[in-house]
């Protein structure tokens, strides 16, 4: 299965003109959303030119840590499915699992629609030899696990945040993470409740690839208390870099809001730019501003960026070569 995105010429499509095209769409965007914003251009400046590496370089650490949490949470997620699967398999190492994950944020943050999931499903069949729908049961899994995780989150931060102050911004991510939580809630009720059934109505070939895809998925879900533990130690150690950012730009921030925020940050993400690109920046600085005065939180927003997205282009952008010589090595 080549999901329109073959090996050889995996990286060259994806930097393709095209994407070169919706990439520079994206930052003009971008540019005028600043625009819009009454800021002190030279204060925001004066702050990213201060910024203090020390901080700057833990948040870095902080956030690809977060990476290994998840890549042990997939594969945990993943063998759990394989124990009760006639399904015969290899399980790659936790870092191996990492690396498809920053492989699907990488392709998440140069291609539209958020294909990222879908790619490092497909990375998983070439690295496991399990099948796709069993690849993106777990990834969906996966998903739910987030989704717990991140609900407990924001009313943890909005509840510490209103307690102090108010804002009708803090409710309105609380209800975006409510209604993704719900929209995942019902997703999951037809498949278990009408799912199978349903499948019945459709030619035998797609009938069995749902049965294995709905099948791994409530397996991968027997694991759903110990993933939602590693998903908050994975956006504990996001809102984490977001802190350090903020100290490396010689400001503050209470972790209430940096809750919010971070989990803002989560949700404005799955616009489906290339990284949310035109979404987050102005997102995350419209939140920000309710603890810092905006040129301030511009310059924070920015410089998060660098990590959550540059960094995510040079170093996942690697990691896609890596990856694609390894998989020629193997298919030579």
């Amino acid at each position: 299965m080549s999901l329109g995105i073959k090996n050889k010429k995996g990286l060259t499509r994806f930097l393709s003109i095209p994407t070169l095209i919706s990439l520079s769409i994206a930052i003009l965007f971008i540019l005028f959303l600043a625009t819009q914003f009454d800021l002190d251009w030279t204060k925001t400046w004066d702050n990213i030119r201060g910024l203090n590496p020390l901080h700057y370089g833990l948040g870095l650490i902080l956030y690809y840590s977060s990476f290994v949490v998840r890549g042990f949470r997939w594969r945990m997620l993943v063998k759990t499915a394989g124990n009760h699967s006639d399904q015969s398999f290899s399980l790659p190492s936790i870092p191996r699992f990492s690396q498809l994950i920053l492989l699907g944020w990488f392709v998440n943050s140069i291609a539209w629609l958020r294909m990222g999931d879908a790619y490092r499903a497909y990375t998983l069949t070439q690295e496991s030899h399990m099948d796709m729908p069993s690849s993106l049961g777990t990834i969906l899994a996966e998903r739910v696990t987030d989704m717990v995780a991140i609900l407990a989150l924001i009313l943890v931060g909005v509840a510490g945040y209103s307690s102090s102050s108010e804002s009708s911004v803090v409710w309105k991510v609380f209800a975006a993470a409510i209604f993704m939580g719900a929209a995942l809630g019902v997703i999951l009720f037809v498949m278990r409740k009408f799912g199978t059934g349903i499948a019945r109505k459709f030619p035998a070939a797609i009938e069995s690839r749902y049965r294995e895809f709905h099948d791994v998925t409530m397996r991968s879900l027997a694991q759903l208390p110990a993933a939602t533990l590693l998903g908050l130690i994975g956006w504990l150690l996001e809102t984490a870099r977001l802190v350090l950012v903020v100290y490396s730009l010689d400001l503050s921030i209470t972790w209430p809001l940096a809750l919010v925020v971070s989990i803002g940050h989560a949700i404005l993400s799955t616009v489906p730019t290339p990284g949310g690109v035109g979404a987050v920046e102005p997102g995350v600085t419209g939140l920000l501003v309710l603890g810092m005065d905006r040129s301030d939180a511009l310059s924070v927003a920015l410089t998060d960026r660098t990590i959550t997205y540059l960094s995510i282009l040079v170093f996942g952008g690697i990691a896609m070569l890596f990856w694609q010589a390894s998989y020629k090595r193997r298919n030579m």
